[in-house]
C-alpha cells in the first residue's frame, strides 16, 4: 500500500507549502490543484489525475478534511465517491485524523467545524475591515501598507493562510502582517467570536 497525496488551495494566489511539507515526506506522490473545491470528480483535475495514478491498495492522504472539499456537502460528496469506489483516504491532521474506508461521525464533524471556523473568519474580517473604514474616516491611525495590500493581507487570512505565507504572498514583511492582522482582531474584540482551529501561524 502507498500512500498518494492531494495538495489543494482555493485560488492561485495561495501558498501550497505547509500541505507540501506534510505530504511531501511520506508520499509517493503529492498532486496539486488551485482551485475552488467541486462536486464533482470529474471537474477536480488534481484530484483525478491522483485516482488516475493509484493501484488498488493505495491510500489517498490530506493533511486536513477540509483539502477534499471547500465546504460540508462538497467534502461529503467527494468522499462519498471515493468510498464508493473503494478508495481509502488518510487524513494527517484535525479531529478525524487517521484512516478511513467508509464515511463516520468524525468525518462529518470535522468537514462540518472547518465550513464553521471558516465562516467564522470571514465574518470577523468583514467586520474588521468595516471598522477600520469608520474609524479612516475619523481619522485613524496612519497604515504602513496601502488599502489594497491590507485587504489582500486579510482576505488571504480569512482563507486560512499562515502569517509567513502571507507575507511571501503579499510581498511585506511578517511584522507587517502581524500588526494588521492583530488590528483586524482588535477591532472586532468586542464580539464573541469562537477561536481558529490550530494552524500554523509563522
Amino acid at each position: 500500500m502507498a500512500l498518494v497525496g492531494l495538495v489543494r488551495v482555493s485560488t492561485s494566489a495561495q501558498e501550497t507549502a505547509r500541505q507540501h511539507d506534510a505530504l511531501d515526506p511520506i508520499c509517493v506522490k503529492v498532486f496539486e490543484e488551485k482551485r475552488s473545491g467541486k462536486l464533482k470528480l470529474a471537474e477536480r483535475p488534481g484530484l483525478q489525475a491522483a485516482l488516475d495514478y493509484m493501484r488498488p491498495g493505495d491510500m489517498l492522504t490530506v493533511q486536513e478534511a477540509d483539502r477534499l472539499g471547500r465546504n460540508l456537502l462538497e467534502g461529503l460528496t467527494v468522499l462519498a465517491a471515493l468510498f464508493e469506489q473503494g478508495i481509502a483516504v488518510k487524513i494527517l491532521d484535525g479531529i478525524a485524523a487517521g484512516e478511513h474506508t467508509e464515511r463516520n461521525f468524525l468525518l462529518d464533524l470535522a468537514l462540518a467545524l472547518a465550513e464553521d471556523r471558516r465562516r467564522d473568519i470571514v465574518r470577523k474580517t468583514r467586520d474588521g475591515l468595516e471598522a477600520a473604514a469608520r474609524r479612516g474616516n475619523l481619522g485613524g491611525r496612519p497604515r504602513v501598507v496601502d488599502d489594497d495590500k491590507r485587504r489582500a493581507i486579510l482576505a488571504r487570512r480569512a482563507e486560512g493562510q499562515s502569517l509567513r505565507e502571507i507575507s511571501r504572498g503579499v510581498g511585506v514583511s511578517l511584522a507587517v502582517v502581524h500588526a494588521e492582522v492583530k488590528a483586524a482582531e482588535l477591532d472586532t474584540s468586542d464580539v464573541p467570536v469562537p477561536t481558529p482551529a490550530p494552524a500554523s501561524q509563522c
